[in-house]
């Protein structure tokens, strides 16, 4: 019988396929149609049963493979694109103008389709029920959440799943390697948006009104301090302004000026905190410049946070699958965020990263204009993905290993 890395070399040319064809037609949160179709093509072909979407949540593709009734582990690909015009010249290039896979998730996706073909392959051996979530939504539409909120985790779509794994190219780690930590990975991903009123007037005559632009120029500066000053210096937040908003004429001063920015924590404790201090210093700053705030903080994905028996499983699975030396431990969490994070408030569960460089070359990174997954990284992530199968009874069983 081949082996997992032999099934692997057979496939790997056809998934390349599969991720080039992905690739040219990326589409946005929920409106990943023709890549739904594209999937659900690909696994009736593989004769993978399979649920084809669910209410508030369309696009989304559900399948399994073994016994439904054996224990079950699911694995997780994202499959949407982002609103970025591809800068580079492939053959596979975006066909959508003003859309691209920036995100590596036509990858993500062909390296899942790629793992079910083998499982189609080797359903007879399996001792588990594999549960295969293609998920859209993940570049902010949260749809993570909303397979969650439908019962995803109590088995209302499919098995019900006793671990949960997912994975993410990584452009900064080499090709062949994995990497993760127990605990925080990715940081919880709140929005908040400032409109600053104060009373417009002449620019010639400025104390007739109340500048708003001015309050909003010493609240940039006054956020910045929630890190430095409401936070123990060792836990690890970020404050960014991305928008400033104000006035038409360069001798008016306007009635409100608008700030919005995002704040990044990686625990439940620390987003509140974020939000009392940036709520506080903005009503401060406003009422010293005589003018009225008006504060509106939007939750976004929560912080991710890997089980700890989980990640260690990913360890010995990816020294298993690919070598003593292919697992480097993550030093930090990265701030930035992934709602993968909702499976792993209910589920245990790990995600991990999937090298991309590949040469002496910096590559670009994610969400660039030039980024492109690197194809032989699929190898990789579908042998992690067929090793954590195979073995999921050394999960099941913590003496074993």
């Amino acid at each position: 019988m081949p082996s997992l890395r032999e099934r692997v070399e057979k496939e790997l040319l056809r998934v390349t396929t599969l991720r080039h064809k992905l690739h040219e037609i990326p589409e946005l949160c929920f409106e990943e149609h023709k890549t739904a179709d594209f999937i659900r093509g690909e696994l009736m072909t593989l004769g993978i049963d399979f649920i084809d979407g669910i209410d508030n949540c369309e696009t989304a593709t559900i399948a399994h493979v073994g016994p439904a009734t054996n224990p079950c582990i699911a694995l997780r690909a994202d499959i949407d694109g982002l609103p970025i015009t591809e800068r580079i010249d492939r053959p596979y290039r975006s066909k959508h103008d003003g859309r691209m896979h920036a995100c590596g998730h036509d990858g993500h996706t062909a390296t899942l389709l790629g793992t079910a073909a083998i499982l189609k392959q080797i359903e007879r051996d399996l001792s588990f029920c594999v549960k295969l979530i293609f998920q859209p939504a993940e570049e902010g539409g949260g749809g993570g959440e909303r397979l969650m909120k439908a019962g995803l985790a109590e088995g209302k779509l499919g098995p019900k799943p006793e671990a949960i794994f997912g994975l993410h190219g990584w452009p900064n780690l080499p090709t062949g390697r994995v990497s993760s930590k127990a605990g925080p990975l990715l940081a919880a991903t709140d929005q908040f948006y400032i409109n600053l009123v104060g009373k417009g007037t002449h620019g010639a005559m400025p104390h007739t009104g109340r500048d708003p632009v001015v309050a909003a120029a010493e609240l940039v500066s006054n956020l910045q301090q929630v890190a430095s000053r409401d936070f123990d210096p060792t836990e690890p937040v970020v404050v960014t302004v991305g928008k400033l908003h104000g006035g038409t004429a360069v001798n008016v001063i306007p009635d409100e000026a608008l700030i919005a920015g995002t704040a990044r924590t990686l625990s439940e404790p620390a987003r509140k905190l974020v939000r009392e201090a940036l709520e506080r210093r903005t009503h401060g700053v406003a009422a010293a410049n005589g003018c009225n705030a008006d504060f509106d903080w939007r939750v976004g994905y929560p912080p991710l946070i890997n089980d700890p028996t989980a990640f260690n499983y990913v360890v010995r699975q990816a020294r298993h699958a690919l070598g003593n030396n292919a697992f480097i431990p993550a030093a930090k969490p990265a701030m930035g965020g992934e709602d993968f994070s909702y499976y792993l408030k209910k589920i245990p569960g790990c995600f991990f990263l999937v090298g991309l460089q590949h040469g002496s070359e910096p590559m670009p990174q994610l969400h660039s204009d030039r980024f492109d997954f690197t194809d032989m990284a699929l190898g990789t992530g579908m042998m992690m993905f067929l090793h954590l199968v195979q073995n999921f009874g050394s999960w099941r069983d913590p003496n074993a290993r």
